[in-house]
């Protein structure tokens, strides 16, 4: 792993929404660390400029949500694989889930992934503890151990505690280490065999639905609960009007919780199933242009104060056989940024904002020291050219998932550089 350098970054518009920055000025990192914004310090040398005229440079991006599949399921993507792609998304930190193979419920499964990820050396892994043993929502985890293995969050992934009992003392042994419980809402019950949003399209077509009400039921039993405990909780990929509402009258009370977005769930309703396309075979399902509309509003509001990639990448067969017995998900780290200024360009809102539910707001609800250019902080930027047009294509993308429904459409705003800790983790060739 090469070593960082002394590094200027020169003539780009900078913005740190977390410092309350955007303008042109020049950017001076050293021993991994930002040294200083604009006028270098006196006898500063750089080992290395980097011009970044008509380009915007602003903190490494934070994803709440990332598969990795390894380990365990490295047909369909490695730790190696996924933080390359990563690195050319801008993204210098991500948090994976604890649903592999072992699951992440001991501090050597974390200790692994995290070493890992370093060796490789693309992208910071912080890896989501499991809230329960092997999954099952049965006995709850060493949690304190696995917060000193590297776990800011504990998580289920998308399995549920069907005992309201063990999910409540979760949620007590969480409050007593300080760790923030990352909840997936849905009601296994009321979820179990659908395949889309219960309505007029999966009437239309002939798939059996997922209602709003799985999503909600479970958003008012944990935000109960956390009100009950006083636990840190955060919603995982909301998809609802109706899920946001509730959040923003919870947390109005007092209840400590938040809330994130797929990038996905703000542009694809359920009108894109038409066709059966297998793409869009999500969980949560894609719901209704109101239900769209509800979550960028919540975006814009701050209801929700991150975005995510929701980053799922499979392989070409888990999307061949019929709808409902495909394997749901998006591969959507290489269209995160692209898509995140397509709200810029629809009015959502403005670049700043959006900078900022990329960075310093899912660094905030992991805990962690990230998502800022102050100085002193880690050098963890992106560099990227707002303007650039590019087409996704299986052939383009580095990562292995290319199971997008985004393939094919021209994107606006692409990665030119990505710096981890000072070092350059990925830079985008002229040809390109």
């Amino acid at each position: 792993m090469a070593d960082a350098v002394r590094i200027s970054i020169r003539n780009g518009r900078l913005i740190d929404p977390a410092n309350g920055l955007d303008r042109e000025t020049d950017l001076h990192l050293a021993d991994g660390r930002v040294l200083a914004i604009g006028e270098a310090p006196a006898g500063f040398q750089p080992d290395r400029i980097l011009e970044a005229g008509g380009r915007i440079v602003c903190p490494g991006f934070v994803d709440l949500s990332a598969r990795l599949r390894e380990p365990g399921l490295e047909q369909k993507a490695t730790i190696a694989s996924e933080t390359k792609a990563a690195a050319a998304s801008g993204i210098t930190t991500l948090c994976c889930p604890p649903d592999t193979t072992p699951v992440i419920d001991t501090p050597a499964v974390a200790q692994l992934i995290g070493q890992t990820a370093q060796r490789h050396g693309f992208a910071r892994v912080l890896p989501a503890g499991a809230m329960t043993q092997g999954l099952e929502g049965r006995q709850i985890t060493e949690m304190a151990a696995l917060k000193l293995a590297g776990c800011p969050v504990l998580s289920q992934a998308d399995r549920p505690v069907r005992s309201t009992q063990v999910q409540r003392r979760a949620m007590e042994y969480a409050a007593t280490f300080g760790l923030t419980l990352f909840l997936h809402p849905l009601d296994p019950d009321l979820s179990s065999g659908g395949c889309a949003h219960e309505g007029r399209v999966s009437t239309r077509l002939g798939l059996p639905g997922i209602p709003e009400a799985a999503e909600t039921v479970a958003i008012a039993r944990d935000l109960a609960l956390a009100d009950q405990t006083g636990a840190r909780i955060h919603f995982r990929g909301l998809s609802s009007a109706r899920a946001v509402a509730m959040l923003a009258e919870a947390r109005r009370r007092g209840v400590r919780a938040s809330g994130d977005v797929g990038i996905h769930q703000l542009f694809l309703t359920e009108d894109d199933l038409d066709g059966f396309d297998t793409s869009c075979h999500l969980v949560p399902p894609l719901r209704t242009r109101t239900d769209r509309d509800a979550l960028r509003r919540a975006l814009a509001a701050g209801e929700l104060s991150a975005v995510c990639s929701d980053h799922q990448p499979h392989d070409a067969d888990a999307k061949l056989l019929p709808f409902p017995e495909t394997t749901p998900g998006i591969s959507g780290l290489e269209t995160l940024l692209p898509l995140a200024l397509r709200l810029v360009a629809e009015g959502v809102l403005d670049l700043s904002a959006v900078i900022a539910r990329l960075t310093i707001g899912p660094a905030e609800i992991l805990g962690v020291d990230l998502g800022h250019l102050t100085p002193g902080a880690a050098a963890d930027v992106c560099i990227f050219d707002p303007n650039a047009r590019w087409t996704p294509t299986p052939e383009t993308l580095l990562s292995h998932g290319e199971n997008s429904p985004f393939l094919y459409q021209e994107m606006r705003g692409r990665v030119t550089a990505t710096l981890l800790e000072g070092r350059a983790v990925f830079e985008r060739g002229d040809r390109d």
